[in-house]
């Protein structure tokens, strides 16, 4: 697969240019210690490398394409106090790249392509989020390069990578599947034993307990699992209340597998039954879930399928005299129904895309009711194909009397 990711990216350069991605390193916590490393997430879907401090080049001239692997040397004191970093052998095993070099060696490569082979052009992975964001590698790369090559033209290569991260093919498909079945056994676990007067991060233990054991590498996110009032609050993470007999629990949570992310909702009543009030709020959103499963297809946007989302449950909010027009309903939905799932839990997509056939987006209606302490979201994760959508997820109980049969 990440042969393939890389010859589709190549497509996309121009001749006598250098493309440089960085695996990058483990931010500093505090003392000695480091937070948990996990690579950037371009570099890692064109290598297949999760390795600290890894580096990719690929040079693209008139002739050839040579793409390289930059690797750290081998250290024996290191390697007993923290392990081995990846090695030459295992670096081409996996990216299938013949051509690995050590860090050392990086300056000199790239300048010898500079002044020798007359490149003119450097793709770097410059996204960035906000202002307020620390500088990345990529970024110090560039300049870096505007400094001692004045004349080279920096270029950004991340809206490339967007354009191709969005279609998923076989393989990351699976590991999404994947990642969305282990979910599904965490959250029955946590249905199967919350009790009212449990805290919620005693719920969410019985989550993390399951997917570790089903092997995700990881959390896709926070998890989310708030309980009554605590769910009108959209990315709640305390997790340390109690729950209440009579309460709703919101689950907002998905597990990692191989770095492809699940995200999936449920919201479940704490004792196991819900109330003739929770149903009714439950009902609207379900329809909504219902209403944007049935419409998503390629040559829509997000915005439609927001806008198809908003017209249910403010329908079914003037319905129960909880709004009494459409305007109204921002008081109790106030986010978007979907987003990419892929790589990143919100994976990478531009404003202006359509949905087209391989994409994998979220759909996730919700109300949230503070002055009833009442929140609730379903998520499903949606796979885009010719004629419509997948739910990848309607395997995991949604329904209410499914939810009730799950938790008695």
């Amino acid at each position: 697969m990440f042969e393939s990711n890389r010859k589709n990216l190549v497509n996309n350069m121009k001749e006598k240019s250098l493309l440089i991605m960085f695996a990058g390193d483990a931010p500093y916590r505090s003392a000695d210690q480091k937070y948990k490393f996990t690579p950037n997430r371009n570099f890692y879907y064109l290598t297949g490398i999760n390795d600290t401090k890894v580096i990719l080049t690929i040079l693209k001239t008139e002739k050839e394409v040579v793409e390289t692997i930059f690797v750290q040397r081998e250290d024996e004191i290191m390697a007993k106090w923290i392990g081995r970093a990846i090695s030459k052998n295992e670096a081409s095993e996996v990216s299938k790249i013949k051509t690995i070099k050590y860090l050392d060696e990086f300056d000199n490569i790239v300048s010898s392509y500079i002044n020798r082979l007359g490149i003119n052009k450097i793709y770097l992975d410059l996204e960035r989020q906000s202002m307020d964001i620390p500088p990345t590698q990529s970024q110090d790369m560039a300049n870096i390069l505007r400094t001692k090559y004045p004349y080279l033209k920096i270029k950004n290569i991340y809206p490339k990578i967007i354009k191709l991260r969005t279609v998923k093919n076989d393989y990351e498909l699976e590991k999404i599947k994947k990642a969305i079945d282990i979910t599904k056994s965490g959250i029955e676990a946590m249905a199967k034993n919350i009790k009212p007067n449990m805290c919620e991060y005693e719920v969410e233990a019985h989550f993390d307990f399951e997917i570790k054991r089903l092997g995700a590498s990881s959390h896709a996110f926070n998890t989310i699992c708030a309980s009554g009032k605590n769910a009108t609050v959209l990315h709640y993470e305390d997790n340390n209340q109690v729950v209440k007999d009579g309460d709703l629990i919101l689950f907002d949570l998905g597990a990692e597998f191989d770095y492809y992310c699940a995200d999936i909702s449920r919201t479940i009543p704490v004792n196991g039954k819900f109330t003739d009030r929770q149903k009714q709020i439950y009902s609207i959103v379900l329809l909504a879930l219902k209403a944007v499963e049935e419409e998503a297809k390629p040559g829509l946007t997000l915005k439609d399928l927001n806008d198809i989302a908003k017209k249910v449950l403010s329908k079914g909010c003037m319905e129960i005299g909880l709004i009494d027009k459409e305007e109204e309903l921002s008081k109790y939905y106030f986010h978007s129904v979907s987003h990419s799932l892929g790589l990143d839990t919100h994976d990478v997509w531009s404003s202006d895309n359509k949905l087209e056939k391989g994409a994998i987006i979220t759909n996730e209606p919700g109300l949230y009711i503070e002055e009833e302490c009442i929140g609730i979201r379903l998520e499903n994760d949606l796979l885009i194909v010719e004629d419509g959508c997948i739910n990848l997820s309607k395997h995991i109980p949604i329904e209410i009397d499914d939810i009730e049969n799950l938790m008695n």
